[in-house]
């Protein structure tokens, strides 16, 4: 007997090893999610990135060395400071104006950030409804919806994007109502399919049964549920804002000169290119390094937030 049951201790210690919360207390919500979302070591870095923009844009009045706007007229096309030529006042040099550089890349974070906030509210929230509404009531309802969302995505969307301002006017309000439309519809599928889902679930039928209002059915019991694609989709929209933004301002259509934008900043620098690559370079990587810092973060939310991809 003794023999048996050493050898049943020695398989319940193998089991209990193997158990990575035993003796350990439950992870409330929050741990959690920072504890699988700090598994990615991208999404860590990316999330420490974005912090940074996020302070630069906060504080871009008291770190900017000059005024985003004013134009130095002896100081046209300075290049970055370790460059010949380059003078310790400009850091990253002038734009063909004689506006610093370093100082427009600060205040442009400002509207970059902005713009993706705005984006993201504007489609999440007319998005999440009509999908809600869809999934819900189904029908002829779901039917139309549903069609209205393939029209706008059987168009390219930076194009959908271009023919909306032309009709609305060139300008930054304009051309953030018009992203906010484009991004809409993965909102409306992503929310419907969702619904779909839950509506089928047993919590659903008992609500149902116990007499829950349709909009209580809506709003408290499915919608909860259904938060976390969201989430992540949110995330990632925030960065097709940024560059549909970008672009938008590169194409003239966006915000306007001398709005500190890093789309229109390049646009003012496509002809300076070839004799002054720090007007086109540094733009462009500010948008590169946000973009990439918001989707490794998008990545590392979905690790967190996604059951089936958490490890044990």
């Amino acid at each position: 007997m003794s023999h048996i049951e050493a050898e049943k201790s020695a398989i319940d210690d193998r089991t209990e090893a193997g158990r990575p919360a035993s003796g350990a207390k439950p992870r409330s919500g929050l741990s959690e999610f920072w504890y699988y979302f700090s598994q990615n070591k991208g999404a860590v870095i990316g999330l420490v990135i974005f912090l940074i923009i996020v302070l630069v844009a906060i504080f871009a009045p008291m770190l900017a060395p000059h005024s985003p706007t004013v134009q130095n007229r002896d100081a046209l096309l300075i290049p970055p400071m370790w460059e010949e030529g380059g003078r310790s006042a400009f850091i990253l040099g002038t734009d063909p104006v004689g506006r610093d550089v370093l100082s427009r890349l600060m205040y442009g974070a400002r509207f970059s950030l902005f713009i993706g906030v705005v984006v993201v509210v504007l489609s999440v929230s007319s998005g999440v409804l009509l999908g809600l509404i869809a999934g819900f009531f189904r029908g002829w309802i779901d039917t139309v919806i549903m069609r209205v969302m393939d029209v706008i995505l059987a168009f390219p969307s930076l194009l959908l994007a271009l023919v909306l301002v032309a009709i609305l006017g060139p300008g930054l309000t304009n051309a953030m109502i018009a992203i906010a439309l484009v991004l809409q519809p993965h909102f409306v599928r992503l929310t419907r399919a969702s619904v779909l889902a839950e509506s089928e679930r047993e919590y659903v039928t008992s609500a149902r049964v116990v007499g829950a209002s349709r909009l209580r059915l809506m709003f408290v019991t499915i919608l909860p549920n259904c938060l976390a694609p969201l989430i992540v989709q949110a995330t990632l929209s925030f960065s097709n804002a940024i560059l549909d933004a970008a672009a938008l301002g590169f194409l003239g259509m966006g915000a306007q000169p001398p709005t500190p934008e890093w789309g229109t900043m390049l646009a003012e620098a496509r002809e300076f290119i070839l004799r002054a690559w720090w007007v086109v370079t540094f733009p462009g990587l500010a948008i590169l390094i946000t973009v990439l810092a918001i989707n490794l973060m998008g990545d590392g939310l979905r690790d967190a937030l996604d059951p089936k991809l958490k490890r044990s």
